[in-house]
């Protein structure tokens, strides 16, 4: 149960700067304010940015309860977590976030948010590369070696199981 809370204490300091506050920041900069009506870009906007919340929030709880860690790279999981949103995709979490960035460009039709959200991507990619692979596989090995090469980086693919 402790790491449930390690998990949900750690993501929302994540989503509370990376995905709220910072974007906050853009649209203030930018002088976007929120729409006066809803219309067909705000629902689009709430449909993708909820989509994107709930996988964000779906690996964390696959972290926590399968992993038995979480998201912070100070604190990760112990197993290499293959199930739940992972047997799509290497890194399901960054989808998610980055989908609620681009619902929120999306509901303010702000292209300096959609800039926002393509470099959160862009550092999202770096991590990845140079740090996190190199670290599972040192961790895990083997068994890492074998998930990358059943399961795409960013992109479901035909390889990808079942």
């Amino acid at each position: 149960m402790f790491v449930i809370f390690r998990a949900i204490t750690y993501a929302t300091f994540f989503i509370g700067f990376l995905l709220i506050y910072l974007p906050a920041r853009v649209l203030v900069s930018a002088g976007i304010v929120r729409p006066p009506t809803i219309a067909a870009p705000q629902i689009a906007g709430i449909i993708v940015g909820s989509i994107g919340a709930a996988v964000a929030l779906w690996c964390i709880f696959t972290f926590a309860t399968i992993g038995k860690g979480t998201p912070a790279p100070f604190d990760p999981p112990r197993r290499l977590v293959v199930r739940g949103p992972y047997r799509f995709v290497r890194n399901p979490m960054y989808i998610g976030a980055a989908l609620a960035l681009a619902g929120a460009a999306l509901f303010y039709k702000s292209p300096p948010l959609l800039a926002y959200a393509a470099a959160f991507l862009g550092v999202c990619h770096f991590f990845v590369v140079t740090y996190e692979e190199p670290t599972l596989r040192r961790t895990f090995g083997r068994e890492y070696e074998a998930y990358s090469e059943r399961v795409s980086r960013w992109w479901p693919a035909a390889r990808t199981v079942p």
